[in-house]
């Protein structure tokens, strides 16, 4: 990446912040002196373009995703690296998952959120479709790679690529043309994305205020504790992964530096799937090796969700406390399990995490009336929730870096993935 573009990452970064914070304002003025317009001016505003933008955004995301995981494998030709690059990153995200999990169980049981609320059961109950683990395993295969690509359905388009590049190895130089075409469709992506991020500070305040405004305060109020603790050990899963970059020597503040339109952008429209194509720009300037970011970046964008390991433990304890369900050591395991797993299943979409929510709570015994009480303050902590998927996305890839070859120089001097072909 040309080191002129740097200061345009920069000033990117800056300027949704900003915005954001604008939003933010605007939001609150609103919902505090002009509630009479709050539902017209965001029906006919506010949402519209904060959903044109986020279509923008996925726009690119499926090719993006799609060739930077085929020129990733395609660069990785020994199949047992293949192997030993997907056993240790599982490895690095069940542990990490781990972690974030007891974090958000370890919340809720201290500042207990739930405790003083009187439910009636008569509150309204939402029932979600939920699918075992194994049938979500088989629905992993796609019966189409069209159909995967056209509805972007991550997981199934990572498993589509797998395949395709096992027959890129296979027929030698004859698919060659087909791997100069999918380079040419990473760099277009890449060119269309860069018109697309000059509309991002607008989408990210039209997104925040869209929220604040609509939502308000009062339900906060009702819930503080509630949100409180879901930021805590969010912010505090953070700092662990700011020790974790310590202890590699990744320098922390430079990964925050590189990664700040990733970071800002992701808190600004709560979807780690819209981000992924800023994510991959900014590992380039990172300077994260090229064979493990086509690889684990767009694997962890789909299936590595820490916020919601956090938020899964969390509110299954959180709803135990409001219906007076004894904490006992079986519904700890039972919650512990189930959120585990269930993370590696939420979309990187806003408000995802309610659907999953009612496997965590079916498997604990717990009322599904619950996810009712917390739906409405779930995009206030989506947000930050979405940082930490990123953060833990990228730092994963780092880890899997340092374990697969812990003799590589300083990541700044790898060259960057098709540097070529876009300076």
């Amino acid at each position: 990446m040309d080191v002129a573009t740097k200061p345009r990452s920069l000033n990117l970064s800056t300027l949704i912040l900003v915005f954001l914070g604008v939003g933010i304002l605007f939001g609150v003025g609103l919902n505090v002196y002009f509630p009479g317009v709050v539902q017209p001016l965001d029906q006919y505003f506010l949402a519209p373009i904060g959903k044109a933008f986020l279509r923008l955004i996925q726009f690119v995301v499926v090719p993006i995703v799609f060739s930077s995981l085929i020129l990733g494998l395609t660069r990785i030709r020994d199949a047992n690296q293949v192997r030993r690059f997907v056993a240790k990153l599982l490895t690095c995200y069940v542990l990490t998952s781990a972690v974030g999990v007891a974090l958000g169980m370890a919340m809720a049981l201290l500042l207990k959120p739930g405790s003083g609320f009187s439910v009636p059961l008569t509150a309204t109950t939402q029932t979600h479709q939920t699918q075992s683990i194994l049938s979500w395993l088989v629905s992993l295969i796609p019966t189409n790679p069209l159909e995967a690509l056209s509805t972007g359905n991550l997981l199934q388009i990572i498993f589509s690529a797998a395949l395709i590049v096992v027959g890129i190895q296979m027929a030698g130089e004859k698919a060659n043309p087909f791997i100069e075409l999918i380079e040419s469709i990473y760099v277009i992506s890449e060119k269309i994305l860069s018109v697309i991020l000059f509309a991002a500070p607008l989408g990210v305040f039209a997104l925040i205020s869209s929220v604040i405004a609509t939502q308000g305060f009062k339900l906060v109020s009702n819930l503080f504790f509630y949100v409180i603790g879901l930021w805590l050990a969010t912010i505090i899963m953070i700092g662990f992964y700011v020790l974790v970059l310590s202890v590699l020597e990744k320098k922390p503040f430079r990964f925050f530096q590189c990664f700040a339109p990733s970071l800002s952008l992701g808190f600004g429209t709560a979807s780690s799937t819209a981000t992924l194509p800023i994510v991959l720009q900014n590992a380039e300037e990172y300077g994260l090796r090229e064979d493990v970011m086509g690889f684990a970046v767009p694997i962890g964008t789909a299936i590595k969700r820490d916020g919601s390991a956090i938020l899964q433990g969390f509110n299954a304890l959180f709803i135990a406390q409001i219906y007076h369900v004894p904490i006992t050591p079986e519904l700890l395991t039972a919650i512990a399990l189930s959120a585990l797993l269930v993370s590696f299943s939420t979309p990187g979409v806003p408000g995802s995490a309610l659907i999953t929510m009612a496997t965590v709570l079916s498997a604990a015994g717990l009322p599904l009336e619950g996810i009712a009480i917390v739906a409405g303050v779930d995009r206030l902590t989506d947000g930050i929730k979405t940082v930490l998927n990123i953060t833990g996305n990228v730092c994963n890839a780092l880890l899997l870096s340092k374990w697969e070859q812990p003799a590589v120089a300083d990541p700044s001097t790898v060259q960057p993935l098709l540097s070529e072909q876009t300076e």
